[in-house]
């Protein structure tokens, strides 16, 4: 995967913001809506376009294309700094291999220690019982 040519495959789109910005809220199209096509990118194997399509499943709109949406800031340029970082992130993890999961034993003082552990708390319990006259 490749930053730079990914950046160029990136489409967006500018609305106008809910929130805070006062009036220059109604005027300023600050929203930022990033569409990224991961099955036409060039820059993606086929491989990791089967890891996208598979991990970013809530991120795929019905044409196939990755929508992240942005309007934290005030500012558009920063919505889009956000949103593109925020895609890279989720393409970062996506492509991210799974580590195996190594089987380890229970070491033998923890298991001790639970069953102290749970002793005392009978004990405790044992002392609450009402006593029969």
């Amino acid at each position: 995967m490749e930053a730079e040519k990914i950046a160029r495959e990136l489409r967006f789109r500018t609305s106008r913001s809910s929130g805070k910005g006062g009036q220059n809220v109604n005027k300023v199209s600050s929203k930022v809506e990033l569409i990224f096509d991961a099955q036409a990118s060039a820059a993606l194997s086929d491989e990791e376009k089967a890891l996208i399509t598979a991990k970013a499943a809530s991120f795929i709109t019905a044409d196939g294309a990755i929508h992240i949406v942005c309007q934290d800031d005030r500012s558009q340029y920063m919505n889009k700094k956000k949103a593109t970082e925020k895609l890279m992130k989720l393409l970062e993890k996506c492509l991210k291999p799974k580590r195996k999961r190594i089987k380890t034993a229970i070491p033998p003082e923890v298991n001790e220690k639970r069953i102290a552990e749970k002793k005392l708390k009978a004990e405790k319990k044992e002392g609450r019982r009402k006593v029969e006259e």
